[in-house]
């Protein structure tokens, strides 16, 4: 290579390698770094997409066919016994009872959180009311173990409840008890402590009225008054401030002089008030849905849960009717804000009963 020649290749070598290197630093120092805060941000983005707010109504599966504007049994009980009898079922029968309505996809509700349309069932189950009358000691009863120690007794009411909802957790059990006079449960040394373990574990106290007074005969609005107040006084000399407000009338009924069936809803003696927001028949035939145009709390009826002369309406004969209509059955949407209803009954829905819930419509 001639002299010159090669004096001009390296110059341009050295060049090449100058700007090579500039470009490398120059790149460096506008380098673009993927720092935390900026990883930060994207998962926040990512987090914020997951979880925007969606329309609830595309969470609810249609294809359970959803129906609040359906029928709901309150079932009515009274003893739990040795041997079945008209108004006693024995507590084997009573556990059947319960795995029936649990395996046919029934869920318990509070007979308050019915009347106030609040419940909360799980989508594709129905709620379903259970009562009992009189607040007999086997519906509440304590006994001694082998130890000394006092126990709920297994074979009541309270026991056969409480033991299936610990076998069964996704049945909440609960149950209103209607109970008259001031020995409740008929075990006084334990009265303040089962009626602060109801309340403490799920379960409702109604008013059967002082003395289990029937109202067909009363044609005074004072003793009316007298005997359903004071027993809510009774109940509030130990659960004090409990809102005693659902009443189950004794033998069914209401007074002859249709003028004083207001008395039965609200009233006032010696200083104690009340105001019932559910009025329990004995009745025959299931309750509307809380939404339906015809729901009356103050005359709801009810369903003998027994099946000793029920007359083909015995809590059998409405879950084999329900069996085969399903149509007619409450079915859960699962989401307490709304209330689904097929359109075929749209037009049966008390829309003032909705409060702040939003009314669904699906189907043709």
């Amino acid at each position: 290579m001639k002299p010159k020649k090669k004096i001009i290749f390296i110059l341009s070598c050295f060049l090449l390698l100058t700007f090579t290197a500039c470009e490398k630093n120059r790149n460096k120092d506008n380098m673009v770094v993927n720092t935390p805060t900026d990883s930060i941000v994207g998962d926040d983005v990512e987090e914020t997409k997951e979880e925007e707010i969606k329309d609830q109504k595309e969470l609810i599966d249609l294809s359970l066919k959803p129906n609040e504007a359906g029928e709901v049994m309150i079932l009515m009980y009274h003893n739990i016994g040795e041997e079945e009898a008209e108004w006693t079922r024995t507590p084997d029968n009573f556990r059947k009872d319960l795995l029936t309505l649990y395996e046919k996809g029934y869920r318990p509700v509070s007979l308050k959180d019915f009347v106030n349309n609040a419940m909360d069932v799980e989508a594709g189950m129905t709620p379903v009311v259970i009562t009992f009358d009189d607040g007999n000691e086997n519906n509440f009863r304590m006994i001694k173990n082998d130890k000394g120690e006092d126990i709920i007794d297994p074979n009541s009411a309270i026991g056969i409840l409480e033991a299936f909802k610990e076998e069964y957790p996704d049945f909440k059990s609960t149950a209103t008890f209607f109970v008259f006079g001031t020995n409740v449960f008929r075990q006084p040394e334990f009265l303040e402590y089962k009626l602060n373990y109801l309340i403490e574990n799920g379960y409702d106290i109604g008013n059967h009225t002082i003395d289990h007074r029937g109202m067909k005969k009363i044609d005074d609005k004072d003793v009316i008054q007298e005997v359903i107040a004071k027993q809510v006084s009774n109940i509030n000399k130990i659960l004090s401030g409990y809102k005693v407000n659902t009443y189950a009338l004794c033998y069914g009924e209401r007074p002859t002089d249709k003028e004083l069936e207001k008395y039965l809803e609200k009233g006032s003696f010696d200083s104690t008030s009340y105001e019932n927001i559910a009025i329990l028949n004995v009745g025959w035939n299931p309750a509307q849905s809380p939404v339906s145009s015809k729901f009356n709390p103050l005359s709801l009826p009810r369903i003998r849960a027994s099946e000793i002369k029920v007359d083909n309406v015995g809590i059998y004969n409405w879950l084999d009717y329900f069996d085969n209509n399903p149509e007619k059955r409450y079915i859960s949407d699962g989401i307490k804000e709304i209330i689904t209803v097929p359109k075929v009954l749209e037009e049966t829905i008390n829309l003032e009963s909705l409060d702040s819930k939003e009314l669904y419509i699906y189907g043709e």
